[in-house]
């Protein structure tokens, strides 16, 4: 586990018991058709801690990878500082998804992962996950399926898209995701910033703000504060000119 002092301390993990089996979004990182033998096998691993305030790191850049992270409940940001200082936004992780699959290579963390607002997490421990794995071929092809995706789901940012093909790809990436956990994908808050939305988007806040203010002119979106409501999905959709491709 990491040193961060600004990490609360994990709970034991033999004093939770039956977390997967009653959490309602156990479908997105548990493979479907484990019996129960083998759920509780993974339940007995899962460290369930408890909540992050806004601001808390998981883990930093280049500590000793040990182990993943599925959120439980917030949203959390993964980001590193170049060599100039200047923070790069990665990723940002919703409840349902595994945070710290680009460690398990290298062996080290490769990216700070902070809270964006009051957050829970479930802590995996890598080895006894990837032993009891070896065990369950179901759960082995989970983390694979997990990897994969975690792999294409930022890949369509290196495209040479404009900031309004950009910030329409990404109202729509979040709207999908959204539908994925079984939410609303028309009406939904965003915990990150705007600076935060620019900065993983490789654009100018001032950019994202033009960009915004001309959809809700437009009809295709309505913001209130930090809640979006997408009024017109086919009309991202052209605006996102497809640069958005779903997941499977």
């Amino acid at each position: 586990m990491s040193s961060t002092p600004d990490r609360h301390p994990v709970l034991a993990a033999r004093s939770i018991r039956r977390t997967c089996v009653n959490c309602s979004l156990s479908e997105l990182c548990v493979p479907v058709g484990l019996d129960v033998t083998d759920m509780e096998r993974l339940d007995q691993l899962v460290e369930r801690q408890p909540p992050l305030d806004a601001g808390a790191h998981l883990c930093r850049v280049g500590e000793r990878f040990t182990t993943l992270y599925a959120v439980r409940s917030g949203c959390f940001k993964s980001y590193r500082m170049d060599s100039e200082g200047r923070e790069r936004v990665l990723a940002f992780h919703l409840p349902g998804e595994l945070m710290g699959l680009d460690a398990i290579y290298p062996g080290v963390y490769q990216s700070n992962i902070v809270a964006l607002d009051l957050g829970g997490v479930c802590a995996l421990p890598y080895s006894e996950l990837s032993r009891l794995a070896t065990q369950i071929p179901r759960l082995q092809e989970q983390i694979f399926r997990l990897l994969s995706k975690d792999l294409s789901a930022y890949a369509w940012l290196a495209g040479d898209y404009s900031a309004e093909e950009r910030v329409a790809g990404f109202l729509l990436d979040l709207s999908n995701r959204q539908r994925e956990r079984g939410y609303s994908d028309r009406v939904f808050n965003l915990a990150m910033p705007r600076r935060d939305i620019a900065n993983y988007l490789r654009l100018a806040t001032e950019t994202v703000s033009r960009v915004v203010t001309r959809f809700e002119r437009d009809g295709l979106i309505q913001t209130e504060r930090r809640e979006v409501r997408l009024l017109d999905l086919e009309g991202l959709n052209a605006r996102a000119n497809h640069c958005l491709q779903p997941l499977g």
